[in-house]
């Protein structure tokens, strides 16, 4: 149960990270975003990734095994990459409408989700 929990927390700290990091990058077709300065943006991105870091870190020092959590430290973060490609994706293809999932990328997240997989292989 707790796994599930720790990985929920880590999805939802990825919403906000994806969008800190790239949401501006849409954001910019309304109207009143436009007109905003690169300085209001980062501001903004930072206002965005304090959740980020609010859901983040409690969910790494709940999951963490020294902490009393079922994952490694290696375990956390190989976990973590899979889940952000994941959230990144899905931003990706619903949110820029202009961007395509290429097979190469099908590619590329084999390989991750292999890492994933030799990671917990025990």
């Amino acid at each position: 149960m707790k796994s599930a929990l720790v990985i929920g927390m880590l999805v939802v700290s990825n919403v906000f990270m994806t969008l800190a990091w790239y949401g501006h990058l849409k954001f910019h077709e309304w109207k009143w975003f436009s007109k905003l300065g690169l300085f209001a943006v980062i501001l903004i991105s930072w206002g965005m990734a304090f959740f980020e870091y609010a859901v983040q870190v409690p969910a790494n020092r709940m999951g963490f095994k020294g902490n009393g959590g079922p994952f490694s430290l290696f375990e956390l973060k190989i976990l973590q990459e899979i889940i952000t490609l994941i959230v990144f994706t899905l931003f990706a293809v619903i949110v820029f409408r202009t961007e395509t999932f290429k097979v190469q990328y099908l590619y590329a997240f084999i390989c991750i989700l292999l890492a994933v997989y030799f990671t917990f292989k025990k």
